[in-house]
This record gives C-alpha cells, sequence and structure tokens, in this order.
C-alpha cells in the first residue's frame, strides 16, 4: 500500500508563490535539490493540476547538459514515474507516461493507493487541499525558504484542521529547513 505525500517548497510565511505568481526565490541549490531528488525516488505516480503540471513538464525535455548532476537525477525520477494531471481544460498532456483526468476522484486516488505498492505524491496546494480535506495525505514535507513574501498561493488550505506530527527535521547551509510530518488519522 502506497502514502500520499504532498511537498512543496514555501517562503517562510507558508506561501509557494508571491502575489504576482513568482516562485524564482524557492529554486533548491544543489544541496536541497540532492535531499529532494531522495524524496522523489519512491514516488510511483505524481498527481497534478493543470497550473504544476506546466510548470513541470519541462523536465521532460530539458536539456540538461552542463547542469549539475541533482538536476538530471530529478529529471530521470521525473520522467520514469507516472503522472495523472486534473485538468478540465487541457486537450491532451504531451509527456510520457502522463494521464489526463477532468476532475480529481478521492475513490479512485484511494484504490491508486491501495493497490500501488510505491509511494504517491501530489503537487500543488489546490489540488493537496482537496486531498488534505478528504484525509487522504499521509505525509507532509514542507521547504521552508528563509524569505517572506507577504502573500500570494497558500501551502496549506485556509480553514483546514489536522493534527500532524514531527518525523524529522534537517537544515541546509542555505538557511532552508525541510519540516517532515506525519498526518494523524482519526
Amino acid at each position: 500500500m502506497g502514502r500520499l505525500l504532498y511537498s512543496s517548497i514555501t517562503s517562510l510565511d507558508g506561501f509557494v508563490a508571491d502575489r504576482e505568481g513568482r516562485f524564482d526565490w524557492a529554486a533548491p541549490d544543489e544541496e536541497v535539490h540532492a535531499f529532494v531528488n531522495a524524496l522523489q525516488r519512491p514516488i510511483g505516480t505524481h498527481l497534478y493540476g493543470r497550473r504544476l503540471y506546466e510548470t513541470m513538464q519541462a523536465w521532460e525535455t530539458m536539456d540538461l547538459l552542463g547542469e549539475p548532476a541533482v538536476m538530471d537525477e530529478f529529471a530521470t525520477a521525473w520522467r520514469t514515474a507516472d503522472k495523472v494531471v486534473y485538468s478540465a481544460t487541457l486537450d491532451a498532456v504531451p509527456t510520457r507516461r502522463t494521464e489526463l483526468r477532468r476532475r480529481f476522484d478521492i475513490d479512485e486516488v484511494r484504490r491508486l493507493l491501495r493497490d500501488d505498492d510505491r509511494d504517491v505524491l501530489i503537487g500543488g496546494p489546490t489540488l493537496a487541499a482537496v486531498a488534505l480535506r478528504a484525509g487522504l495525505v499521509d505525509d507532509v514535507h514542507q521547504f521552508v525558504c528563509p524569505v517572506v513574501v507577504g502573500g500570494g498561493t497558500p501551502f496549506l488550505p485556509l480553514g483546514l484542521e489536522a493534527r500532524l506530527d514531527l518525523v524529522s527535521t534537517h537544515a541546509f547551509a542555505s538557511g532552508v529547513v525541510h519540516l517532515a510530518y506525519r498526518v494523524r488519522h482519526a
């Protein structure tokens, strides 16, 4: 049985993008990227909303010649994982190993988690909010950047109530801190 993980890089004040939709301040250095890669390796399936998928699909064809090895490692893990994109507006998905669904089906995700022995990663705060409210998320990974952006797209949905147990923390030389939590299911 797989676990559902929600992971994102955020500002100290809890946003994944600022008021203008920018997230350039969240670009990981090699140390953080290597840590993210280790979290990605056991992932069998990525669940995305349209916006995050459109950002991530660049990893399919990105020219990595001359780039750090951590980028190639991430691209390989991303390309070999299955992906499900939830969108009512996309006509097609151009990346390999990718399926398009018109809506997020909670029961379908439960079946995926039950039937798959690999972990599943849900990406994007809007899609994750639905999964969090449905009690599907097992683990939350937050990479907190030493920056305050003052508003934007929140990492967690307003009004969500949940109990979590801190599993681990890791501080990086850049000032980024990784927080890993296990969600307490009733």
